[in-house]
């Protein structure tokens, strides 16, 4: 199954309302995916042992993590970055296989004309650290107050698009990687016998 980051903690953000938007695009093209709500994760996150250490309210979201299939990461522009409930996050998931050999796809969104883009790219040093594969489509959303309706829905049907068309192809990757992991395995499966 492949998750959904969503990358704050805020209470109704655009990155919530924007990452339920995205799950329902997967769900159209036939792929359930779950959203891990960092607004859920927090409460565990500063009561709990940390950094990889089991914890019976935080050790589900970090298992999701290291079983997904693939990560989809919304997240919004805090201050030139990320916020810092993500990277706090991040930085309690177990080395080096929450993020190793690990589909990882980005959208950024910001209320200003960047769209999110640095902290995208902050991410992406972060998840390349982590020997992650990182997909080359991203979705960048300048003035997404604009863009996310109240109900959630994203209003601009260039993003629309780009969603849909990332989605798609994200689907893609995860799967080409799934099929190479399977050869590799089968390959050295024979060469044990």
């Amino acid at each position: 199954m492949k998750y959904i980051i969503s990358g704050t903690d805020r209470v109704g953000s655009s990155t919530l309302k924007l990452s339920k938007y995205i799950q329902s695009i997967y769900k159209n093209q036939g792929e359930d995916v779950e959203i891990i709500d960092l607004a859920e994760v927090k409460p565990y996150l500063h009561t709990g042992p940390h950094y990889g250490k089991e914890d019976s309210g935080l050790q589900p979201y970090l298992e999701k993590i290291l079983h997904s299939e693939g990560l989809i990461v919304v997240c919004p522009e805090y201050n030139g970055s990320m916020p810092g409930i993500l990277k706090y996050f991040i930085d309690h998931l177990k080395f080096p296989e929450s993020f190793e050999y690990r589909p990882v796809c980005f959208v950024g969104l910001s209320a200003g004309m960047f769209g999110g883009l640095r902290p995208v790219e902050h991410l992406q040093q972060i998840f390349g650290y982590r020997n992650a594969f990182i997909f080359p489509e991203r979705v960048f959303i300048m003035a997404s107050h604009k863009v996310i309706d109240s109900e959630g829905q994203v209003v601009d049907e260039t993003i629309r698009g780009l969603l849909a068309q990332q989605a798609t192809q994200f689907r893609k990757f995860t799967s080409a990687l799934t099929m190479a992991n399977l050869d590799a395995n089968s390959v050295i499966s024979a060469k044990k016998k």
